[in-house]
């Protein structure tokens, strides 16, 4: 069963991880979300799940304004012609639904299929923002408390320079 934000928070806590919420409007996607007010500084995100033709899964976390080529992507990571996991996938795996993908979901992967990637720059931001496993909240969280939070998890982060292949 997923975790609710209520036991994510519970659990950042517990991790000695310190974060700030702003509720709004559910948003479903990135351009949804700059329409929302935005009280807390940071970079704001988009996050990508991913499935290549062997079965191997991603969470591809970056800054919302990144323009992700994933035909490159798949030759910068060895991966066999990348797409979009499916909703279905995504809940079973993650335990989220589309809109709400986020690196806090990493929590409900406790069989840890999913690799995750960040990108470079994003990392470069002292704050980041994502959904707490639902589309109507933001948490700020600092870049090192994400690292620390994948780490928690059980995740490995691999930081890479993402080539929009332009």
């Amino acid at each position: 069963m997923a975790v609710t934000p209520d036991e994510l928070f519970e659990k950042l806590d517990q991790f000695g991880i310190k974060v700030e919420t702003h509720h709004h409007k559910p948003v479903f996607t990135v351009e949804d979300a700059q329409t929302v007010s935005r009280t807390l500084a940071g970079g704001h995100s988009k996050n990508l799940f991913l499935k290549d033709k062997n079965g191997d899964l991603y969470l591809l976390v970056c800054l919302e304004n990144t323009k992700v080529n994933l035909k490159a992507l798949k030759k910068q990571i060895g991966a066999k012609n990348l797409s979009f996991g499916k909703p279905e996938l995504l809940e079973e795996v993650l335990g989220v639904t589309p809109g709400s993908v986020t690196p806090f979901a990493l929590i409900n992967d406790t069989e840890h299929r999913v690799k995750v990637l960040l990108d470079s720059l994003m990392m470069e931001e002292e704050f980041l923002n994502f959904h707490p496993l639902i589309n109507d909240k933001t948490t700020q969280i600092s870049q090192e408390g994400l690292k620390s939070f994948i780490e928690q998890t059980g995740h490995e982060a691999q930081i890479l320079t993402l080539d929009s292949g332009e």
